[in-house]
């Protein structure tokens, strides 16, 4: 299965037969069923759609069908181009458009491309809206402009700087101290937009950057998901160069990871529960998170004497709750830091600011810091699905044997044990049900993690 639709957009392998993967003609259909969406939705005569892409080799052409498909249908088009995730959220409101098509397929390989898409406010549209478009894919019954009404592209070239000038004028940020500090770090761009982005950044905030696949080519040196196994050049280069610690962001710069002056992990975990540390200490709050993420950030809330809430797996859901609960940050336990007074979803220019501020106040090292929070062990694993793996039996079956524990179905099935938990959902993004679990040790989380695959293959047959 190597083209995938849902509520959050279309993603797919580049190349292949339409309508199996992310075919030319299956990008046209999908951004010509965003564009009618807008259009059936709003009173506008003529409407702004923000189009940014992350630096992967197949983004200029999917740009482009993307593009020439919105102007087609009369829609005017902003173009930032080369950009990210977060960047493309921000323009959106900045540009008062009404709405955003960010190219990207996020932490997934070279291979794969996908869009994502916004609406007015710079956000993740909702399981309606998402619905309604693929409806309107599925039927292929578009209604193009005439050639008076086309749309024009209009090219904005320097949205990343305007990113992160919006990143320096947070209270929270503080430029100056971060300069005091005198940090050295090691960047980890993945040959895409983080590569600009971060030492951008980082060099305006007085750090001394050393680059380490920072060229935006989309050639990823290595599996462009930020977990330790891929992470080893960055961990040597961070000792050898004596740095203070380093960087690691996915292609389109919505995940943060910590490495610390000794070329260890941070913890991809423990990104959100730093900077919740942060802003709870000068903000008293609510947190969110989604369930597959750590107990640390219930901990470090309740420190602070504020309340904690999760949701179910998936951008949309966090930020939804977040307002709900009027939290003043939240995220998910992949290194992905949402802080409101910016905006509503992912930003690790936002994550970097608000941690080195962090640190720079604090005065320590990053393997120091580390130790201030609680220590809990994640193992984050996956099951390939076939098409005659029922995963609704599957979990079912689970919180069956399990209902004498704490279970949430919110999202998949989450059993909560006294010592650990375990979390099991089919992911929204790719053919397999994840498996997470935490403990109080490693062996503990990962001998946890075997015994929930051994009953799921046991169930499977």
């Amino acid at each position: 299965m190597s083209l995938i639709k849902s509520i959050s957009g279309i993603r797919g392998t580049i190349g292949g037969k339409t309508g199996d993967n992310l075919t030319p003609i299956d990008t046209v259909k999908f951004a010509a069923a965003y564009g009618t969406w807008l259009k059936n939705n709003s009173e506008e005569k003529k409407l702004t759609v923000v189009v940014g892409r992350d630096a992967r080799i197949s983004g200029k052409m999917v740009q482009e069908l993307t593009m020439n498909t919105l102007t087609g249908l009369g829609i005017n088009v902003i173009d930032i181009d080369l950009s990210t995730t977060p960047t493309v959220e921000i323009a959106v409101p900045l540009e008062k458009a009404d709405g955003g098509i960010i190219l990207t397929a996020s932490h997934n390989p070279k291979q794969w491309n996908a869009l994502k898409l916004l609406n007015k406010k710079g956000e993740f549209l909702d399981g309606a809206a998402g619905a309604k478009i693929l409806e309107y894919a599925e039927q292929d019954n578009f209604d193009f402009s005439e050639v008076d009404d086309l749309g024009t592209i209009t090219r904005i070239d320097n949205y990343i700087d305007i990113h992160i000038e919006e990143v320096l004028k947070l209270k929270l940020i503080d430029a100056d101290k971060i300069k005091k500090a005198g940090f050295k770090v090691v960047v980890d761009g993945v040959n895409s937009t983080g590569g600009i982005a971060i030492p951008k950044l980082l060099e305006k905030m007085g750090v001394e950057v050393v680059e380490l696949y920072c060229e935006p080519n989309g050639y990823f040196p290595h599996n462009p998901e930020p977990l330790k196994e891929h992470l080893t050049d960055i961990c040597e280069l961070v000792k050898k160069e004596k740095a203070d610690f380093g960087i690691v962001v996915d292609p389109d710069v919505d995940r943060l990871a910590f490495i610390d002056e000794n070329g260890e992990m941070f913890g991809e975990e423990y990104t959100l529960v730093a900077c919740a540390d942060y802003v709870l200490s000068k903000t008293p709050g609510n947190t969110v998170s989604n369930l597959s993420s750590s107990r640390a950030l219930n901990d470090i809330t309740k420190k602070h004497g504020g309340e904690y809430k999760a949701s179910a797996v998936g951008e949309v859901n966090v930020v939804q709750l977040m307002k709900d609960a009027n939290a003043v940050i939240g995220g998910e336990g992949n290194g992905g830091i949402i802080y409101p007074d910016s905006h509503y979803g992912r930003d690790s220019l936002v994550g970097v600011g608000l941690f080195l501020t962090h640190l720079a106040e604090k005065n320590i090292s990053v393997s120091e810091l580390r130790k201030e929070y609680p220590a809990y062990y994640m193992s984050k694993n996956k099951i390939q699905l076939t098409p005659e793996i029922d995963v609704d039996e599957i979990l079912k079956a689970m919180e069956e044997k399990y209902k004498n524990e704490e279970i949430s179905t919110v999202d998949g099935v989450k059993i909560d044990f006294a010592e650990n938990w375990v979390h099991l959902r089919k992911s929204n993004t790719e053919p397999i049900i994840r498996i997470y679990t935490e403990a109080k040790s490693q062996d503990k989380a990962d001998d946890l993690a075997q015994d929930m695959i051994k009953e799921i293959k046991k169930i499977v047959g």
